[in-house]
């Protein structure tokens, strides 16, 4: 089996921010940096982010910056006097730092952002149309403060717990524990056998003919390549033989790290649990060049299920 190669970097991925992680302890730095009208700031609101353009196709994220941010400080005031700071740094760009902001405190958050700063929108709506770093960027400020809203309490005593590390970590107030953003490993693979591709559909997919890439979660004391095969069996009965890495994507979706593979298939017949796919099924290249002709779609573009697709056919 050859291994099938990324031909282009995956959605989420690729961030241009230095993620600063020296500055995240020197107080004095970032209380400057939160004051300063050059500073940069993402704001989130209820797993949802601020973005320009997407009404024109033309998606962007929202900086804001000057007047703006004065407004959005003024907003979470409240919160930061409680102890519980509503912001995280994300990094650097170009030298000015980059904070994320969650106002999902607030019933309505768009009195406070400027009127043509966009909506608060679901990424995965627009991933396809954002620039690349864009992308990133928002993935990376959703991902973080949706772990943070989880996670105000300590899962070992059930004391609150506060926001340290510039907001990258949580701090129990009880037993002093510090709790880091959670990231759960998943495997996802495409199972091919010669000209052909292994392909599921989900109980969970929302589109009915929709047909993808198998996946799952890694458990514990478990290899990826281990994984990979478990998965595979207990979802359609195949058996594989070489497993080789193609790529990995953030999914802050809300908080898993997509690892991809391609994987050998050493059978053909299929079984398939029921309890997680209604179907699975071969298909060929020409299938899948044109999917709608045969009755069935393809994940959607954002995802690595769609590059693990296309990259094997563009190999054939």
């Amino acid at each position: 089996m050859i291994p099938i190669r990324a031909r282009r970097p995956n959605s989420y991925a690729g961030s241009p921010l230095d993620r600063a992680t020296a500055r995240r302890e020197d107080a004095d730095w970032l209380a400057a940096r939160l004051a300063e009208d050059d500073s940069l700031f993402v704001a989130v609101w209820r797993s949802k982010n601020l973005i320009t353009g997407a009404a024109e196709s033309r998606p962007q994220a929202a900086y804001l910056s000057g007047e703006a941010a004065a407004a959005l400080r003024m907003a979470t005031s409240a919160a930061e006097a409680e102890g519980v700071p509503p912001w995280a740094l994300l990094g650097t760009l170009d030298e000015r730092a980059v904070f994320t902001v969650d106002l999902s405190h607030l019933d309505d958050p768009l009195p406070v952002v400027p009127p043509d700063s966009g909506a608060f929108t679901d990424i995965r709506a627009v991933a396809g149309a954002l620039p690349a770093g864009d992308a990133s960027v928002l993935a990376h400020a959703r991902g973080l403060m949706h772990w943070r809203n989880r996670h105000r309490f300590c899962g070992v005593c059930g004391a609150s717990c506060v926001p340290r590390s510039a907001g990258n970590a949580m701090l129990c107030t009880g037993c002093g524990t510090q709790h880091f953003p959670r990231t759960d490993p998943a495997v996802i693979m495409l199972v091919t056998r010669e000209d052909r591709a292994l392909l599921g559909h989900s109980q969970r997919f929302p589109i009915a003919n929709m047909y993808s890439t198998l996946a799952g979660f890694v458990e514990p004391g478990e290899s990826l390549e281990e994984a990979v095969a478990r998965e595979v069996f207990e979802e359609t009965s195949i058996r594989v033989g070489e497993v080789h890495y193609h790529s990995s994507q953030p999914w802050p979706f809300p908080s898993s790290i997509m690892l991809g593979f391609t994987a050998e298939a050493l059978n053909e017949d299929i079984a398939i649990d029921p309890e997680e796919l209604r179907d699975a099924r071969w298909f060929t290249r020409a299938e899948m060049r044109d999917p709608s002709a045969h009755g069935f779609a393809l994940p959607r573009i954002d995802s690595i299920a769609r590059h693990l697709i296309d990259d094997w056919m563009a190999a054939g």
